[in-house]
């Protein structure tokens, strides 16, 4: 009687994903480094059987570039060798929508899916695997089946890591879903440790009842698209035809099958509740930065030392982004907003094309920043804004309710901000916040101008310092031999990137009103040098009159040893191509002692002006330049700024000659590719010397048109 050696399964699950606003030649660059030689591959090996994942961003771009993939995609599933995950059509992070949009996506993607295969997807990719325990509701509701979570959500919940070699039963609501974990061996094996280890260590887990299946679920990118990766798994290194040939090798132990494969055979193994979560680094990077730095150092000490405490050790939950970062909570709230908007539009073809934009404002990458995350990521930011801005045009224009002025919680901090739109752009003012202008957003070319990023502390810029003291060279990754795991690798792009960290001490709206002394220089207000010397910038101002198109408020300040009255007056005017916008500043002298400083009202706008983009740029009496250029001038009553790609300028008037100061923001960011300057704006001071008694009063005011090129509505677009 011949006895059969212990047998396992492996279920391989790719998750391929391209951001919504990402660069075409970036998609063509990842296809032709990961998602074409995996196909390749597959059609090669027709024993080897596994999942994937397209997010629709990227099924889209595969439909428009390479149709011959996606038909040999659909040749992979017809014979059974490839299962097609669904998932949000766009990538959400789904916990973050309102209901009827996780259904809505989910619902697209399986029907979109079916169209283009034949088969109706059973099992959904969750976005970066954020989970919530109501998501079965919205999976089951959109007839999905199972999912696919991390380690860290079972250690969470208790199921110790030996337990992890099957799919588990969760509900929400008496909505039954199986949940699969990603044993966390297997993915950190798979493709970074030889061959040879990695088919020992499923040999070590084979039981002879064959009743355990290893689930190892990642991105796809990590074969060829991250880097250093092609050479190891598809150049020299031919890692993954070197795996499935040892899979095919060992096919009488050793099964691939799929996830939908598996559950039609097997029972699940336990019944389990998950808590919120996400994989382990993304809760280190939702925590605030210096608790990042400690929570990194005790996770990783108890790891390297095998505490068992270990396990227990979990970061923040995903939402501590919409806290950690102002500009992702101001995101968040004005997609909920377009929502709700959108779903009061009347059915029609308006309707649909805005529930699309909709769709796309969701894709996840914005909302969050990690080693990926792509707050940070300026055209991506943009083009994320670009959608939600379209879909609350759209439904404007068709419910014909547009609300020219109100006040309303729009951060959903408990405290009112104001809110003026018209037929060409719509204005944020945040009346906490210096009164400041939080978003302005101009419709016709879909551009959110004042969408900048606050440069702040991150707990990897530690790592850069350390990296640069250590002589660490440029595009180094402090080692050699096989590639590591991407969230171990350190690269720099530029020498002497530490010594451009700078932080500013406030949010980076636009309107604010500084106080500075009159030393300070135009390089110390670039560099984050400058001290205010009263409470303009961050303190409250007082709501006195808002009207369609006028809001004025008002500031009993303090600025150095004088008490000081401001008054801010707001007025939007202009017609849908030409909007314009006007700020009145008023001080009055109150009492004290007598105001002496240089006063500047500053704005923060961006026209994507990084890497020197030749559409992008300053003018100053006829002259051009690049719009991550720094300058000054002074005397100036008029400064212009652009990008003729957008189809976009912005000309500012002064009613008395002003010195201006110009300079780019730009944060050191991390990314896959290494630590970079990024663009994410350029700052603009106009400023005067100031110099009041008691019951003087001083008054300037700055006055922008914005001109547009083309009208986006009228593409059909």
């Amino acid at each position: 009687m011949t006895t059969l050696p212990p047998r396992i399964s492996l279920a391989l699950a790719l998750h391929n994903h391209q951001p919504v606003g990402n660069f075409g030649w970036v998609l063509a660059e990842v296809f032709d480094q990961a998602y074409a030689p995996m196909i390749d591959a597959l059609e090669r090996h027709p024993g080897v059987r596994l999942s994937l994942h397209y997010t629709g961003p990227l099924l889209t771009w595969l439909i428009a570039e390479r149709p011959e993939a996606v038909e040999r995609l659909r040749s992979l599933v017809t014979r059974g060798q490839v299962e097609i995950l669904g998932g949000g059509f766009y990538e959400p992070v789904l916990a973050s929508l309102p209901e009827r949009d996780r259904v809505g996506q989910l619902s697209r993607m399986a029907d979109e899916l079916e169209s283009m295969f034949g088969q109706r997807p059973r099992g959904a990719w969750l976005a970066e695997r954020v989970w919530e325990p109501d998501l079965p509701t919205s999976l089951v509701a959109s007839g999905y089946e199972w999912t696919i979570l991390d380690d860290a959500h079972f250690r969470a919940a208790a199921i110790p890591e030996a337990d992890l070699w099957g799919p588990y039963t969760t509900e929400d609501q008496g909505q039954l879903l199986r949940v699969f974990g990603t044993e966390q061996g297997l993915r950190y094996r798979i493709p970074f440790r030889e061959v040879d280890e990695v088919i020992g260590y499923l040999r070590e887990h084979a039981t002879d009842a064959g009743d355990r299946v290893g689930m190892m679920g990642d991105d796809g990118e990590k074969f060829g698209g991250w880097p250093t990766t092609w050479e190891h798994c598809w150049g020299e290194g031919r890692w993954v035809t070197r795996f499935f040939e040892a899979i095919e090798a060992n096919a009488d132990w050793l099964t691939t099958t799929t996830p939908s494969a598996w559950l039609a055979d097997h029972q699940p193994i336990g019944r389990v509740y998950i808590p919120t979560g996400s994989y382990a680094e993304m809760g280190e990077w939702a925590l605030p930065a210096d608790e990042s730095l400690v929570f990194s150092n005790l996770l990783h000490e108890a790891q390297e030392q095998r505490r068992p405490e270990a396990r227990w050790l979990r970061g923040a939950f995903w939402r501590n982004f919409q806290v950690k970062y102002r500009e992702i909570n101001d995101l968040h709230k004005q997609m909920l907003r377009t929502s709700e908007a959108v779903a009061a539009m009347p059915d029609g073809p308006d309707r649909t094309l805005a529930i699309d934009h909709l769709y796309q404002g969701q894709s996840n990458d914005c909302y969050w920043h990690g080693l990926f995350g792509g707050i940070y990521i300026s055209h991506m930011r943009l083009a994320t804004y670009e959608h939600l801005i379209a879909a609350e045009d759209l439904a404007d224009s068709a419910t014909d309710t547009l609300v020219a002025a109100e006040c309303r919680d729009l951060d959903m901090d408990g405290v009112d901000e104001v809110r003026l739109a018209d037929v060409g752009q719509v204005v944020t003012v945040d009346l906490d916040g210096g009164g400041g202008i939080a978003a302005w957003d101009i419709r016709a070319v879909r551009h959110a101008l004042t969408a900048v990023m606050r440069r702040r502390p991150e707990a990897y810029h530690e790592v850069l310092r350390e990296f640069e003291a250590a002589g660490a060279r440029v595009g180094g990754d402090g080692g050699g031999g096989a590639p590591a795991s991407i969230h171990g690798v350190v690269r720099v792009k530029e020498p002497g990137l530490a010594a451009r960290l700078v932080y500013d001490g406030y949010e980076r709206r636009s309107g604010l009103v500084r106080a500075l002394g009159h030393e300070v220089s135009a390089e110390d207000w670039a560099q984050a040098r400058a001290t205010d010397l009263g409470d303009t910038v961050q303190g409250a101002f007082e709501l006195v009159e808002l009207a369609p198109g006028r809001l004025v408020t008002r500031r009993e300040a303090r600025i150095g040893g004088a008490d000081v009255g401001v008054t801010r007056t707001l007025m939007l005017g202009g017609d849908r191509r030409i909007p314009t916008l006007a700020l009145d500043v008023v001080l009055e002298h109150r009492g004290g002692d007598a105001l002496d400083a240089r006063i500047g009202i500053e704005w923060s706008t961006t026209m994507l002006g990084g890497g020197g983009n030749p559409a992008a740029w300053w003018e100053v009496a006829g002259d051009r330049s690049r719009h991550d250029a720094a300058g000054s001038a002074a005397g100036l009553t008029t400064i212009a700024q652009g990008n003729d790609h957008i189809g976009l300028s912005v000309t500012t008037t002064t009613d008395e000659p002003a010195e201006a100061w110009w300079a780019p923001i730009e944060t050191i960011s991390n990314s896959e590719n290494g630590f970079e300057r990024v663009y994410q704006g350029s700052g603009l001071l106009l400023s005067w010397p100031v110099r009041l008694g008691a019951g003087q009063r001083w008054s300037r005011t700055v006055r922008h048109v914005v001109a547009t090129t083309r009208d986006r509505s009228l593409d059909g677009s």
